[in-house]
C-alpha cells in the first residue's frame, strides 16, 4: 500500500507538518509506504503556481517536466491521500489550493478516482475554522471522485470529519489521538477498496 500525505502549509516544519508526521508515524511501515509532500516546495520549483484555465480540457503543458508533474505521478500511484492544511481565513491555505487547481488533467483522466482520502486541519484557536477547512479539503477530494474517511476506527469510535487540531499541534493530545485513528482508518479502507483502483 502507498499512502501520500500532502502538507498544504507554507511552512514545511510547522504545525500542519508536525501533525502529518504523527499520522505517518502511526501507519505501520510493514503495511504501507507513507510519503509526505510539501505543496509549497513543489509549487515554488515548478514556475507559475496558479491555474489560468488556459485550455479546456487541461493538457497539463504548464507543468510538464517540473516537480509538479512528478508529484501528480506520485498521487496516481497512491492508494490513499491525506490532505492537510492550516486554517487561513476559515479555509484551505493557498499552496494546497494552487496545487489542486492545477490538477484538472488528473481529474479528466480519473486518475484519483476511488483513492481513499482523509483530511487534517490546524487552527490557531480551538474553534478556529478547522471544520470548514476540512470540508473544503473534502470538496477537493470529492471532485476527484475519491472515497472519504474520517478519524474514526474500530478501536475508538466512529469519529468525525477528520483531525482538527489547535496549535501547537504537537501539544494537542486529543488531536494526536485522533491522528492515530485517522491513520488506522485510512489504511484499513485503502486495503478494503484496493480492487476498485
Amino acid at each position: 500500500m502507498r499512502i501520500i500525505a500532502i502538507n498544504g502549509s507554507p511552512r514545511t516544519e510547522g504545525n500542519t507538518a508536525q501533525l502529518l508526521q504523527a499520522i505517518a508515524d502511526a501507519i505501520p511501515a510493514d503495511q504501507a509506504e507513507t510519503t509526505i509532500l510539501h505543496a509549497i516546495d513543489i509549487l515554488e520549483a515548478s514556475g507559475d503556481p496558479f491555474c489560468a484555465v488556459c485550455q479546456n480540457p487541461c493538457p497539463g503543458t504548464c507543468y510538464e517536466g517540473t516537480p509538479l508533474e512528478d508529484a501528480y505521478g506520485v498521487l496516481e500511484e497512491a492508494d490513499a491521500i491525506i490532505l492537510a492544511s492550516p486554517v487561513y481565513f476559515g479555509t484551505v491555505a493557498a499552496p494546497l489550493k494552487a496545487f489542486f487547481d492545477k490538477s484538472r488533467k488528473l481529474r479528466s483522466r480519473k486518475a484519483l478516482l476511488n483513492k481513499v482520502g482523509a483530511a487534517v486541519a490546524v487552527g490557531a484557536a480551538r474553534f478556529g475554522g478547522q471544520e470548514t477547512t476540512i470540508r473544503a479539503l473534502h470538496d477537493i477530494m470529492l471532485v476527484h471522485g475519491m472515497i472519504l474517511v474520517g478519524d474514526g476506527d474500530t478501536k475508538t469510535d466512529c469519529g468525525h470529519h477528520g483531525v482538527a487540531a489547535q496549535q501547537p499541534a504537537h501539544e494537542d493530545m486529543y488531536a494526536l489521538s485522533r491522528a492515530a485513528s485517522l491513520a488506522s482508518r485510512t489504511l484499513a479502507v485503502a486495503k478494503a477498496t484496493r480492487a476498485l483502483r
